[in-house]
Protein backbone atom coordinates (compact mmCIF):
# COMPACT_ATOMS: atom_id res chain seq x y z
CA UNK A 1 0.00 0.00 0.00
CA UNK A 2 2.61 2.34 0.63
CA UNK A 3 4.13 1.83 -2.86
CA UNK A 4 0.96 2.59 -4.32
CA UNK A 5 0.86 6.10 -1.83
CA UNK A 6 4.17 6.64 -2.95
CA UNK A 7 3.34 6.50 -6.79
CA UNK A 8 0.53 8.32 -6.58
CA UNK A 9 2.12 10.85 -4.34
CA UNK A 10 5.02 11.46 -7.28
CA UNK A 11 2.05 10.91 -10.28
CA UNK A 12 0.36 13.96 -8.80
CA UNK A 13 3.68 16.30 -8.16
CA UNK A 14 4.66 15.35 -12.03
CA UNK A 15 1.55 15.81 -12.88
CA UNK A 16 1.28 19.24 -11.22
CA UNK A 17 4.56 20.29 -12.97
CA UNK A 18 3.81 18.98 -16.30
CA UNK A 19 0.18 20.42 -16.38
CA UNK A 20 1.05 24.35 -15.02
CA UNK A 21 3.58 25.16 -17.87
CA UNK A 22 0.37 24.24 -19.88
CA UNK A 23 -1.69 26.53 -17.97
CA UNK A 24 1.02 29.48 -18.64
CA UNK A 25 -0.44 29.97 -21.81
CA UNK A 26 -3.87 29.45 -21.08
CA UNK A 27 -3.34 32.49 -18.45
CA UNK A 28 -1.85 35.20 -20.28
CA UNK A 29 -4.75 34.66 -22.86
CA UNK A 30 -6.44 37.35 -21.23
CA UNK A 31 -3.06 39.73 -21.24
CA UNK A 32 -1.91 39.05 -25.35
CA UNK A 33 -5.64 39.24 -26.14
CA UNK A 34 -5.98 42.59 -24.45
CA UNK A 35 -6.15 45.31 -27.07
CA UNK A 36 -4.15 47.91 -25.33
CA UNK A 37 -1.60 45.46 -24.93
CA UNK A 38 -1.33 43.70 -28.24
CA UNK A 39 -2.81 44.09 -31.14
CA UNK A 40 -5.26 40.72 -32.82
CA UNK A 41 -2.19 40.94 -35.50
CA UNK A 42 0.77 40.92 -33.02
CA UNK A 43 -1.07 38.11 -31.13
CA UNK A 44 -1.21 36.08 -34.40
CA UNK A 45 2.59 36.98 -35.21
CA UNK A 46 3.29 35.58 -31.47
CA UNK A 47 1.39 32.46 -32.12
CA UNK A 48 2.83 31.25 -34.94
CA UNK A 49 6.62 31.82 -33.90
CA UNK A 50 5.20 29.96 -30.76
CA UNK A 51 4.28 26.76 -33.08
CA UNK A 52 7.88 26.83 -34.58
CA UNK A 53 9.07 26.27 -30.70
CA UNK A 54 7.38 23.30 -30.58
CA UNK A 55 9.16 21.35 -33.84
CA UNK A 56 11.97 23.06 -32.74
CA UNK A 57 12.07 21.56 -29.18
CA UNK A 58 11.29 18.08 -30.74
CA UNK A 59 14.34 18.07 -33.41
CA UNK A 60 17.12 19.90 -30.57
CA UNK A 61 15.71 17.07 -27.91
CA UNK A 62 15.78 14.40 -30.37
CA UNK A 63 14.66 11.69 -28.35
CA UNK A 64 17.47 11.88 -25.72
CA UNK A 65 15.20 12.16 -22.78
CA UNK A 66 13.15 9.19 -23.45
CA UNK A 67 16.74 7.00 -24.24
CA UNK A 68 17.71 7.84 -20.94
CA UNK A 69 14.41 6.73 -18.94
CA UNK A 70 15.12 3.78 -20.66
CA UNK A 71 19.22 3.19 -20.29
CA UNK A 72 19.44 4.57 -16.77
CA UNK A 73 16.92 1.89 -15.70
CA UNK A 74 18.78 -0.88 -17.91
CA UNK A 75 22.43 -0.24 -17.71
CA UNK A 76 24.28 -1.51 -14.30
CA UNK A 77 26.41 1.97 -14.50
CA UNK A 78 24.00 5.04 -14.34
CA UNK A 79 26.21 7.58 -14.39
CA UNK A 80 27.99 6.86 -17.60
CA UNK A 81 23.81 7.14 -19.21
CA UNK A 82 23.75 9.84 -17.26
CA UNK A 83 27.02 11.60 -18.69
CA UNK A 84 26.50 10.22 -22.17
CA UNK A 85 23.19 11.53 -22.89
CA UNK A 86 24.40 15.34 -21.06
CA UNK A 87 27.31 15.72 -23.36
CA UNK A 88 25.69 14.67 -26.35
CA UNK A 89 23.10 16.98 -26.02
CA UNK A 90 25.17 20.17 -25.00
CA UNK A 91 27.45 19.45 -28.06
CA UNK A 92 23.98 18.83 -29.99
CA UNK A 93 22.57 21.92 -28.85
CA UNK A 94 25.91 23.88 -29.10
CA UNK A 95 26.58 22.67 -32.81
CA UNK A 96 22.91 23.12 -34.19
CA UNK A 97 22.44 26.53 -32.50
CA UNK A 98 26.08 27.64 -33.74
CA UNK A 99 24.96 26.47 -37.12
CA UNK A 100 21.81 28.00 -37.34
CA UNK A 101 22.72 31.31 -36.27
CA UNK A 102 25.97 31.40 -38.66
CA UNK A 103 22.36 31.24 -40.91
CA UNK A 104 19.90 32.69 -39.51
CA UNK A 105 19.35 35.40 -42.38
CA UNK A 106 18.67 32.64 -44.42
CA UNK A 107 16.15 31.27 -42.07
CA UNK A 108 14.42 34.14 -41.24
CA UNK A 109 13.50 34.24 -44.90
CA UNK A 110 12.55 30.69 -45.17
CA UNK A 111 10.23 30.71 -42.07
CA UNK A 112 9.25 33.85 -41.80
CA UNK A 113 10.42 34.69 -38.58
CA UNK A 114 11.42 38.32 -37.99
CA UNK A 115 15.24 38.42 -37.34
CA UNK A 116 15.33 40.65 -34.26
CA UNK A 117 12.35 37.92 -32.55
CA UNK A 118 14.39 35.12 -34.30
CA UNK A 119 17.37 35.50 -31.89
CA UNK A 120 15.58 35.05 -29.22
CA UNK A 121 14.01 32.06 -30.58
CA UNK A 122 17.75 30.43 -30.55
CA UNK A 123 19.02 31.55 -26.80
CA UNK A 124 15.57 29.91 -25.66
CA UNK A 125 15.72 26.81 -27.59
CA UNK A 126 19.65 26.41 -26.32
CA UNK A 127 18.51 26.94 -22.53
CA UNK A 128 15.63 24.40 -22.64
CA UNK A 129 17.78 22.23 -24.79
CA UNK A 130 19.98 22.46 -21.87
CA UNK A 131 17.59 21.80 -18.87
CA UNK A 132 16.36 18.19 -20.71
CA UNK A 133 18.67 15.65 -19.26
CA UNK A 134 18.94 18.12 -15.88
CA UNK A 135 14.75 17.27 -15.46
CA UNK A 136 15.07 13.69 -16.54
CA UNK A 137 17.75 12.93 -13.97
CA UNK A 138 15.62 14.49 -11.32
CA UNK A 139 12.52 12.11 -11.89
CA UNK A 140 15.16 9.25 -12.16
CA UNK A 141 16.16 9.27 -9.12
CA UNK A 142 12.91 10.14 -7.87
CA UNK A 143 13.14 14.16 -6.49
CA UNK A 144 9.33 15.29 -7.54
CA UNK A 145 9.23 18.01 -5.31
CA UNK A 146 12.64 19.55 -6.26
CA UNK A 147 11.43 18.80 -10.04
CA UNK A 148 7.76 20.15 -9.52
CA UNK A 149 9.18 23.32 -7.20
CA UNK A 150 11.73 24.37 -10.37
CA UNK A 151 9.02 23.77 -12.93
CA UNK A 152 6.97 25.76 -10.98
CA UNK A 153 9.54 28.96 -10.42
CA UNK A 154 10.06 28.86 -14.12
CA UNK A 155 6.31 29.13 -15.02
CA UNK A 156 6.27 31.94 -12.15
CA UNK A 157 8.86 33.93 -13.29
CA UNK A 158 7.60 33.75 -16.64
CA UNK A 159 4.41 35.00 -16.11
CA UNK A 160 5.89 37.93 -13.50
CA UNK A 161 7.96 38.94 -16.41
CA UNK A 162 5.00 39.20 -18.96
CA UNK A 163 2.95 40.97 -16.52
CA UNK A 164 5.22 43.53 -15.67
CA UNK A 165 7.02 44.07 -18.91
CA UNK A 166 3.60 44.71 -21.00
CA UNK A 167 1.55 46.08 -18.13
CA UNK A 168 3.45 48.28 -16.11
CA UNK A 169 6.82 49.00 -17.63
CA UNK A 170 5.20 51.39 -19.71
CA UNK A 171 3.92 53.58 -16.84
CA UNK A 172 6.93 53.27 -14.48
CA UNK A 173 9.04 54.59 -17.22
CA UNK A 174 7.26 57.84 -17.20
CA UNK A 175 9.84 60.10 -15.17
CA UNK A 176 12.12 56.82 -13.43
CA UNK A 177 15.24 56.67 -15.38
CA UNK A 178 15.78 53.38 -14.16
CA UNK A 179 13.02 52.18 -15.84
CA UNK A 180 13.01 54.41 -18.78
CA UNK A 181 16.40 52.45 -19.70
CA UNK A 182 14.62 49.65 -19.83
CA UNK A 183 11.49 50.12 -21.82
CA UNK A 184 10.95 50.69 -25.87
CA UNK A 185 8.11 51.60 -27.82
CA UNK A 186 6.36 48.81 -29.94
CA UNK A 187 8.56 46.46 -28.46
CA UNK A 188 6.00 44.36 -27.00
CA UNK A 189 6.42 41.05 -29.21
CA UNK A 190 10.04 41.46 -27.90
CA UNK A 191 9.28 41.65 -24.54
CA UNK A 192 7.71 38.16 -24.65
CA UNK A 193 10.59 36.51 -25.57
CA UNK A 194 12.66 37.92 -23.52
CA UNK A 195 10.41 36.93 -20.60
CA UNK A 196 10.76 33.54 -21.51
CA UNK A 197 14.41 34.18 -21.82
CA UNK A 198 14.98 35.22 -18.41
CA UNK A 199 13.07 32.26 -17.15
CA UNK A 200 14.77 29.64 -19.06
CA UNK A 201 18.15 31.22 -18.16
CA UNK A 202 17.32 31.25 -14.32
CA UNK A 203 15.78 27.12 -14.53
CA UNK A 204 18.84 26.67 -16.45
CA UNK A 205 20.94 28.44 -13.09
CA UNK A 206 19.32 26.45 -10.64
CA UNK A 207 19.66 22.97 -12.56
CA UNK A 208 24.14 23.78 -12.61
CA UNK A 209 24.45 21.44 -9.31
CA UNK A 210 23.52 18.91 -11.78
CA UNK A 211 26.37 19.54 -14.51
CA UNK A 212 29.27 20.18 -11.32
CA UNK A 213 28.31 16.60 -9.83
CA UNK A 214 28.58 14.32 -13.08
CA UNK A 215 31.95 13.05 -14.82
CA UNK A 216 32.16 14.07 -18.09
CA UNK A 217 32.61 10.77 -19.41
CA UNK A 218 31.64 9.97 -22.94
CA UNK A 219 30.80 6.24 -24.30
CA UNK A 220 30.71 5.95 -27.94
CA UNK A 221 29.39 1.98 -27.69
CA UNK A 222 26.44 3.36 -25.66
CA UNK A 223 25.73 6.91 -27.36
CA UNK A 224 25.21 4.68 -30.55
CA UNK A 225 22.46 2.54 -28.50
CA UNK A 226 20.89 5.03 -27.25
CA UNK A 227 20.59 7.19 -30.48
CA UNK A 228 18.93 3.35 -31.99
CA UNK A 229 16.42 3.73 -29.18
CA UNK A 230 15.95 7.54 -30.20
CA UNK A 231 15.57 7.72 -33.45
CA UNK A 232 11.89 6.38 -34.04
CA UNK A 233 11.06 8.58 -30.56
CA UNK A 234 12.37 11.79 -33.10
CA UNK A 235 10.43 10.64 -35.68
CA UNK A 236 7.17 10.09 -33.59
CA UNK A 237 8.12 13.61 -31.86
CA UNK A 238 8.07 15.10 -35.04
CA UNK A 239 4.91 13.56 -35.98
CA UNK A 240 3.19 14.94 -32.87
CA UNK A 241 4.15 18.16 -33.55
CA UNK A 242 3.11 18.61 -36.93
CA UNK A 243 -0.21 17.64 -35.89
CA UNK A 244 -0.12 19.37 -32.15
CA UNK A 245 0.62 22.88 -33.83
CA UNK A 246 1.54 22.74 -37.66
CA UNK A 247 -1.99 24.65 -38.37
CA UNK A 248 -0.57 27.69 -37.82
CA UNK A 249 2.25 27.71 -39.69
CA UNK A 250 0.77 26.52 -43.01
CA UNK A 251 -2.20 29.22 -41.74
CA UNK A 252 0.41 31.60 -42.33
CA UNK A 253 1.77 30.39 -45.67
CA UNK A 254 -1.54 29.65 -47.07
CA UNK A 255 -3.98 32.44 -46.58
CA UNK A 256 -3.42 36.30 -48.16
CA UNK A 257 -0.70 37.69 -46.24
CA UNK A 258 -2.61 40.92 -45.21
CA UNK A 259 -5.04 38.56 -43.07
CA UNK A 260 -3.29 35.97 -42.32
CA UNK A 261 -1.55 36.63 -38.68
CA UNK A 262 -5.30 38.51 -38.00
CA UNK A 263 -6.88 34.63 -38.98
CA UNK A 264 -4.09 32.85 -36.61
CA UNK A 265 -4.77 35.51 -33.78
CA UNK A 266 -8.17 34.75 -33.68
CA UNK A 267 -7.68 30.83 -34.41
CA UNK A 268 -5.22 30.32 -31.48
CA UNK A 269 -7.42 32.10 -28.79
CA UNK A 270 -10.09 30.40 -29.73
CA UNK A 271 -8.54 27.12 -29.62
CA UNK A 272 -7.41 27.86 -26.39
CA UNK A 273 -10.80 27.37 -24.94
CA UNK A 274 -10.56 23.59 -25.66
CA UNK A 275 -7.71 23.51 -22.56
CA UNK A 276 -9.94 22.42 -20.25
CA UNK A 277 -10.12 19.18 -22.68
CA UNK A 278 -6.30 19.35 -22.77
CA UNK A 279 -6.06 19.20 -19.03
CA UNK A 280 -8.35 17.12 -18.09
CA UNK A 281 -6.64 14.70 -20.38
CA UNK A 282 -3.60 15.23 -19.62
CA UNK A 283 -3.90 15.28 -15.78
CA UNK A 284 -5.96 11.63 -16.15
CA UNK A 285 -3.08 10.08 -18.58
CA UNK A 286 -0.44 11.08 -16.17
CA UNK A 287 -2.70 9.68 -13.50
CA UNK A 288 -3.49 6.62 -15.19
CA UNK A 289 -0.38 5.41 -17.30
CA UNK A 290 1.85 3.85 -14.21
CA UNK A 291 -1.63 2.00 -13.26
CA UNK A 292 -1.13 0.18 -16.70
CA UNK A 293 2.44 -0.88 -16.30
CA UNK A 294 2.05 -2.08 -12.56
CA UNK A 295 -1.06 -3.79 -13.72
CA UNK A 296 -0.23 -5.28 -16.53
CA UNK A 297 0.44 -9.04 -14.95
CA UNK A 298 -2.45 -8.96 -12.98
CA UNK A 299 -4.96 -11.53 -13.39
CA UNK A 300 -7.22 -10.17 -16.32
CA UNK A 301 -5.93 -6.63 -16.46
CA UNK A 302 -7.94 -5.83 -19.47
CA UNK A 303 -11.25 -5.90 -17.46
CA UNK A 304 -9.65 -2.75 -15.81
CA UNK A 305 -8.60 -1.11 -18.42
CA UNK A 306 -11.71 -1.22 -20.40
CA UNK A 307 -13.12 0.29 -17.35
CA UNK A 308 -10.60 3.13 -17.09
CA UNK A 309 -11.97 4.06 -20.88
CA UNK A 310 -15.08 3.93 -20.10
CA UNK A 311 -14.84 6.51 -16.91
CA UNK A 312 -12.80 8.62 -19.22
CA UNK A 313 -15.08 9.06 -22.04
CA UNK A 314 -17.64 9.59 -19.63
CA UNK A 315 -15.97 12.40 -17.60
CA UNK A 316 -14.65 13.58 -21.14
CA UNK A 317 -18.29 13.95 -22.31
CA UNK A 318 -20.12 15.82 -20.17
CA UNK A 319 -16.62 18.20 -20.26
CA UNK A 320 -17.35 18.35 -23.92
CA UNK A 321 -20.88 19.34 -23.41
CA UNK A 322 -20.37 21.82 -20.61
CA UNK A 323 -17.88 23.74 -22.33
CA UNK A 324 -19.66 24.05 -25.69
CA UNK A 325 -22.77 25.07 -23.77
CA UNK A 326 -21.19 27.63 -21.44
CA UNK A 327 -18.21 28.57 -24.35
CA UNK A 328 -20.36 32.05 -24.72
CA UNK A 329 -20.07 33.15 -20.81
CA UNK A 330 -16.41 32.06 -20.36
CA UNK A 331 -14.81 33.33 -23.45
CA UNK A 332 -15.17 37.16 -22.20
CA UNK A 333 -12.87 36.06 -18.95
CA UNK A 334 -10.67 34.47 -21.48
CA UNK A 335 -10.49 36.48 -24.83
CA UNK A 336 -10.53 40.27 -23.73
CA UNK A 337 -11.58 41.56 -27.48
CA UNK A 338 -14.25 40.97 -29.06
CA UNK A 339 -12.22 41.10 -32.47
CA UNK A 340 -11.19 37.51 -32.07
CA UNK A 341 -14.87 36.15 -31.88
CA UNK A 342 -14.93 35.45 -35.33
CA UNK A 343 -13.35 32.32 -34.79
CA UNK A 344 -15.60 30.64 -31.95
CA UNK A 345 -16.93 28.51 -34.63
CA UNK A 346 -13.79 26.50 -34.20
CA UNK A 347 -14.65 25.55 -30.76
CA UNK A 348 -16.60 22.44 -30.72
CA UNK A 349 -14.32 20.64 -33.19
CA UNK A 350 -11.15 21.55 -31.75
CA UNK A 351 -12.47 20.30 -27.97
CA UNK A 352 -13.48 17.14 -29.56
CA UNK A 353 -10.22 16.71 -31.68
CA UNK A 354 -8.54 16.98 -27.82
CA UNK A 355 -11.46 14.35 -26.43
CA UNK A 356 -10.59 12.03 -29.07
CA UNK A 357 -7.00 12.50 -28.51
CA UNK A 358 -7.34 11.43 -25.01
CA UNK A 359 -9.34 8.73 -26.16
CA UNK A 360 -6.28 7.74 -28.09
CA UNK A 361 -3.80 7.60 -25.57
CA UNK A 362 -5.85 5.52 -23.54
CA UNK A 363 -6.66 3.22 -26.20
CA UNK A 364 -2.61 3.26 -26.79
CA UNK A 365 -2.54 0.88 -23.95
CA UNK A 366 -2.61 -2.21 -26.20
CA UNK A 367 1.15 -1.26 -27.92
CA UNK A 368 2.97 0.12 -24.80
CA UNK A 369 2.18 -2.86 -22.75
CA UNK A 370 3.04 -5.40 -26.08
CA UNK A 371 6.31 -3.61 -26.94
CA UNK A 372 4.77 -2.20 -30.17
CA UNK A 373 5.62 0.93 -29.66
CA UNK A 374 6.86 1.46 -33.15
CA UNK A 375 2.89 1.23 -33.69
CA UNK A 376 2.70 4.65 -32.19
CA UNK A 377 5.35 5.82 -34.43
CA UNK A 378 2.98 4.87 -37.47
CA UNK A 379 -0.35 6.11 -36.43
CA UNK A 380 1.04 9.67 -35.08
CA UNK A 381 2.68 10.07 -38.68
CA UNK A 382 -0.29 9.08 -40.61
CA UNK A 383 -2.12 12.21 -38.20
CA UNK A 384 0.77 14.35 -39.33
CA UNK A 385 -0.16 13.20 -43.40
CA UNK A 386 -4.13 14.14 -42.48
CA UNK A 387 -3.28 16.91 -41.01
CA UNK A 388 -1.06 19.00 -43.53
CA UNK A 389 -3.47 17.69 -46.64
CA UNK A 390 -6.55 18.59 -45.57
CA UNK A 391 -4.83 21.66 -44.16
CA UNK A 392 -3.37 22.35 -47.49
CA UNK A 393 -6.71 21.38 -49.20
CA UNK A 394 -9.16 23.37 -46.80
CA UNK A 395 -7.52 26.31 -45.66
CA UNK A 396 -7.47 28.52 -49.02
CA UNK A 397 -11.35 27.48 -48.98
CA UNK A 398 -12.50 28.23 -45.33
CA UNK A 399 -9.60 29.84 -44.16
CA UNK A 400 -9.20 28.63 -40.10
CA UNK A 401 -12.48 26.64 -39.98
CA UNK A 402 -10.39 24.22 -42.48
CA UNK A 403 -7.53 24.02 -39.79
CA UNK A 404 -10.40 23.35 -36.85
CA UNK A 405 -11.63 20.11 -38.98
CA UNK A 406 -8.11 19.14 -40.30
CA UNK A 407 -7.46 18.64 -36.87
CA UNK A 408 -10.72 17.03 -35.78
CA UNK A 409 -10.01 14.60 -38.62
CA UNK A 410 -6.26 13.65 -37.92
CA UNK A 411 -7.10 12.76 -33.91
CA UNK A 412 -10.18 10.83 -35.09
CA UNK A 413 -8.78 8.30 -37.66
CA UNK A 414 -5.54 7.94 -34.90
CA UNK A 415 -8.29 7.35 -32.47
CA UNK A 416 -9.51 4.59 -34.57
CA UNK A 417 -6.88 3.01 -36.28
CA UNK A 418 -5.69 2.72 -32.56
CA UNK A 419 -8.75 0.59 -31.83
CA UNK A 420 -8.50 -1.71 -34.72
CA UNK A 421 -4.44 -2.67 -34.29
CA UNK A 422 -5.48 -2.84 -30.52
CA UNK A 423 -7.93 -5.14 -30.87
CA UNK A 424 -6.14 -7.02 -33.21
CA UNK A 425 -3.11 -7.52 -30.57
CA UNK A 426 -3.97 -6.81 -27.38
CA UNK A 427 -8.10 -7.70 -27.37
CA UNK A 428 -9.70 -5.41 -24.58
CA UNK A 429 -13.85 -6.01 -23.76
CA UNK A 430 -14.40 -2.14 -24.28
CA UNK A 431 -18.14 -1.59 -23.45
CA UNK A 432 -18.41 -0.22 -27.18
CA UNK A 433 -22.43 0.16 -26.51
CA UNK A 434 -22.00 2.58 -23.25
CA UNK A 435 -18.78 4.40 -24.79
CA UNK A 436 -20.86 5.12 -28.04
CA UNK A 437 -23.62 6.41 -26.35
CA UNK A 438 -22.06 8.50 -24.73
CA UNK A 439 -20.10 9.78 -27.51
CA UNK A 440 -22.64 9.65 -29.66
CA UNK A 441 -25.23 12.00 -27.46
CA UNK A 442 -22.48 14.27 -26.40
CA UNK A 443 -21.34 15.15 -29.95
CA UNK A 444 -24.85 15.59 -31.13
CA UNK A 445 -26.00 17.41 -28.12
CA UNK A 446 -22.90 19.54 -28.45
CA UNK A 447 -23.00 20.41 -32.41
CA UNK A 448 -27.06 20.89 -32.15
CA UNK A 449 -26.27 23.25 -29.64
CA UNK A 450 -23.59 25.51 -30.51
CA UNK A 451 -24.80 25.83 -33.87
CA UNK A 452 -28.55 26.09 -33.59
CA UNK A 453 -29.26 27.13 -30.09
CA UNK A 454 -26.00 28.92 -28.93
CA UNK A 455 -26.63 31.66 -26.44
CA UNK A 456 -30.08 30.13 -25.78
CA UNK A 457 -29.36 28.58 -21.91
CA UNK A 458 -32.43 27.04 -21.30
CA UNK A 459 -31.94 24.74 -24.14
CA UNK A 460 -28.11 24.01 -23.48
CA UNK A 461 -28.54 23.34 -19.21
CA UNK A 462 -31.76 21.26 -20.89
CA UNK A 463 -29.10 19.50 -22.97
CA UNK A 464 -26.24 19.39 -19.69
CA UNK A 465 -28.94 17.68 -17.49
CA UNK A 466 -30.54 15.25 -19.62
CA UNK A 467 -27.07 14.04 -20.51
CA UNK A 468 -25.41 13.65 -16.74
CA UNK A 469 -28.89 12.40 -16.24
CA UNK A 470 -27.94 9.25 -18.72
CA UNK A 471 -24.71 8.96 -17.01
CA UNK A 472 -25.64 9.08 -13.38
CA UNK A 473 -28.21 6.29 -14.64
CA UNK A 474 -25.42 4.18 -16.32
CA UNK A 475 -22.81 4.42 -13.65
CA UNK A 476 -25.19 4.46 -10.24
CA UNK A 477 -24.35 0.68 -9.76
CA UNK A 478 -20.65 2.14 -10.00
CA UNK A 479 -21.62 5.31 -8.09
CA UNK A 480 -22.87 3.43 -4.81
CA UNK A 481 -19.73 1.62 -4.94
CA UNK A 482 -17.74 4.45 -4.76
CA UNK A 483 -19.67 5.95 -2.01
CA UNK A 484 -19.91 3.13 0.17
CA UNK A 485 -16.04 2.90 -0.10
CA UNK A 486 -15.76 6.58 1.67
Amino acid sequence: MSGFKSLFKQTFIYGLATVLPRMLSFILVPLYTDPSVLSIEEYGRVSFIFAYFVLFNVVLAYGMETAFFRFFNKEENQEKVTSTSAISLIISSFALLGIAFLFRHQISNLINIELKYLNLVFVILLLDALVIIPFAWLRATAKPMRYAVIKIFNVAINLGLNVFLLLYLKDLAQGNSLFESIYKPDFEISYIFISNVIASGLTLLLLIPFYTKIRFTFDTVLWKKMMRYAMPVLVAGIAYSVNETFDRILLEYLLPPDVADEKIGMYSACYKLALFMTLFATAFRLGIEPYFFSHSKADNPQKNYAKILEYFVAFGSVILLSVVVFADVLKPFIIRSEAYYEAMWIVPFILLANFCLGIYHNLSVWYKITDRTKFGAYISIFGAVVTLVLNYVLIPVIGFKGSAIATLSAYTLMMLLSFYFGKKYYPIPYNLKKISLYLVVSILFSFVFFYNYRENYIIGIAMLIVFLGLVILLEKKELKQLLKQN
